[in-house]
């Protein structure tokens, strides 16, 4: 899938500089940053939603043992 953005020629040459700083292209730069955002919002929705259960549950935390039993570690 190919798309198109638009920028200035500030934001052309600081995504320039980024890509060439860190020996990517443009578009692997691009693509990079979108994911890593994606993952950083993903992230921080299950932080959010675990702290809402731990406040649910009356700010009660379970013993780590517990979850490694959980896990079969």
């Amino acid at each position: 899938m190919a798309f198109s953005i638009r920028m200035n020629e500030e934001e052309k040459a600081l995504a320039e500089s980024y890509a060439k700083l860190h020996a990517m292209s443009l578009g692997e730069a691009f693509k990079r940053a979108l994911f890593e955002r994606i993952e950083e919002e993903y992230d921080i929705s299950l932080a959010n939603e675990a702290y809402q259960e731990y406040k649910n549950n009356g700010c009660k935390s379970r013993p780590i043992e517990e979850l490694w039993e959980e896990l079969n570690l």
